[in-house]
C-alpha cells in the first residue's frame, strides 16, 4: 500500500502539468490501458506462484505514477465534453455509475476469489482496466490547441496562483486534510476495531459499510435532480452532521443507531464530492485547471497516511473510543469552521 501511495504523491503536480499541456482522455485511456498490463503482471505472478512482497510492492509503485497522472486529467475530461450548466449533473451521473461499480465489483470480486482464486480474480480486473481505458481514449474530443510552456517549473508556478487565489478552495483544502484523515483513519483503522468480535464484527461493520454506500446511492440520485443555490454551504453541514457515525461508534449505541449514521454520511459524501467537482470545474480556467486540481488533491490526502498509521497505536493506547470521538471532533470543528468563510457559503455555480 504504501509502495502505491508514496509515488501518487510525489507525482500528483507532475501529473497536474502533463494534464493542462496534452489531450486529457487520452492521458486517462493510456494510463487505464498501461495500468491493465501493470495488473496482468501481478495476476499472472500469483497464478504462476513466482509473486513476492517484492513484485507486488513495484508493480504497486508503477501504479501509483500512473494513478498520478490519471486523477488530475481524469477530472479535467468532463467539463471538455459538457457545458457548465449540465457539470452537477455531469458529475452526479459519474458518481452513481461509480458507487454501482464499486458495489458490483466488490461483490464479483469476493466471488472469484472465493471461486478460483486472487490471481484469476486480479486477472478479470486487468481487462477491465483495459476495457476503460479504450473507452475513455475513444471519446469524441477534438481538444483545443495549447501554448507552448516555458517550462514545468512555470506551469507549477502558473497553478499555484490559481489555487491559491480563491479563499474557497484554500479554506474546503485545510479543512479536507483534517477531515480526509480522521474518516481514513475510521474506515481503515477504528470502524473495524470496533467490531473486532471475530463472530459478530465483521458482519456488522459490513452493514455499516453497506449503509455509506447505500446513502451516496440515495444522494447520487437526489443531486442529478435537484441543483441548490448555495452547494459548497449545504455540502458543509452535511459534512458537519456525519460526524454522528464516529460517535456513534464512540459511545456504543445499538448497531440500528450507526448504520442510520452510515447512511447520512454517505450522503454527505457523494452531495459534497459532487458539489466540489462541479464548482472547481465552473470557476477554475480549463487550460489550468487540472494543476489546480492536482494541488487540491495533494493538500486534501496529504496526511491522510499520517492518520492511519498512528490510528491503530493511539487506539491501542486510549482506547478505540477515544479515539474515534476525537475523529468526530475533528471533522466537527473542519466542517464547522470551513463556513465561517464567507465565499464558502456564498458560492453559486451556473
Amino acid at each position: 500500500m504504501a509502495a502505491r501511495f508514496l509515488p501518487l504523491i510525489g507525482f500528483m503536480l507532475f501529473g497536474g502539468v502533463l494534464a493542462d499541456r496534452f489531450q486529457r482522455n487520452r492521458l486517462v485511456g493510456g494510463a487505464d490501458m498501461i495500468g491493465s498490463f501493470i495488473a496482468a503482471v501481478s495476476a499472472i505472478s500469483l497464478i504462476a506462484g513466482f509473486s513476492s512482497v517484492w513484485l507486488l510492492a513495484l508493480m504497486g509503485a508503477l501504479f501509483g505514477i500512473l494513478n498520478a497522472i490519471w486523477w488530475p486529467a481524469m477530472s479535467g475530461v468532463l467539463p471538455e465534453i459538457m457545458p457548465k450548466e449540465k457539470l452537477q449533473e455531469g458529475n452526479a451521473v459519474i458518481g452513481l455509475m461509480t458507487n454501482f461499480g464499486y458495489i458490483i465489483g466488490t461483490l464479483t470480486g469476493g466471488i472469484l476469489v472465493a471461486t478460483v482464486g486472487a490471481g484469476w480474480g486480479l486477472l478479470v480486473d486487468a481487462i477491465t482496466f483495459f476495457i476503460a481505458g479504450v473507452i475513455v481514449w475513444f471519446l469524441p474530443i477534438m481538444g483545443r490547441a495549447k501554448e507552448k510552456s516555458p517550462g514545468i517549473l512555470h506551469d507549477l508556478i502558473v497553478g499555484w496562483k490559481e489555487f491559491i487565489s480563491r479563499t474557497w478552495v484554500i479554506t474546503m483544502v485545510c479543512a479536507f486534510a483534517l477531515i480526509n484523515m480522521a474518516f481514513e483513519s475510521m474506515l481503515s483503522v477504528l470502524g473495524p476495531l470496533n467490531f473486532s468480535d471475530p463472530k459478530t464484527g465483521p458482519k456488522e461493520w459490513s452493514y455499516n459499510l453497506a449503509a455509506l454506500s447505500f446513502g451516496m446511492l440515495l444522494a447520487g440520485v437526489w443531486v442529478l435532480k435537484v441543483k441548490v443555490k448555495k452547494p459548497l454551504r449545504i455540502a458543509m453541514v452535511l459534512v458537519a452532521i456525519s460526524a454522528l457515525w464516529d460517535f456513534t461508534l464512540a459511545f456504543d449505541l445499538p448497531l440500528i443507531f450507526s448504520i442510520l449514521a452510515g447512511v447520512i454520511s454517505g450522503i454527505s459524501l457523494e452531495v459534497f464530492m459532487v458539489s466540489w467537482n462541479t464548482s472547481l470545474q465552473s470557476h477554475v480556467p480549463e487550460e489550468s485547471y487540472s494543476r489546480v486540481s492536482s494541488y487540491d488533491t495533494l493538500g486534501s490526502f496529504g496526511i491522510a497516511p499520517l492518520g492511519i498509521v498512528i490510528a491503530g497505536p493511539l487506539a491501542m493506547h486510549f482506547g478505540v473510543n477515544t479515539i474515534l470521538f476525537v475523529t468526530g471532533v475533528t471533522t466537527l470543528i473542519a466542517a464547522t469552521l470551513s463556513l465561517l468563510v464567507k465565499s464558502v457559503r456564498d458560492l453559486e455555480n451556473p
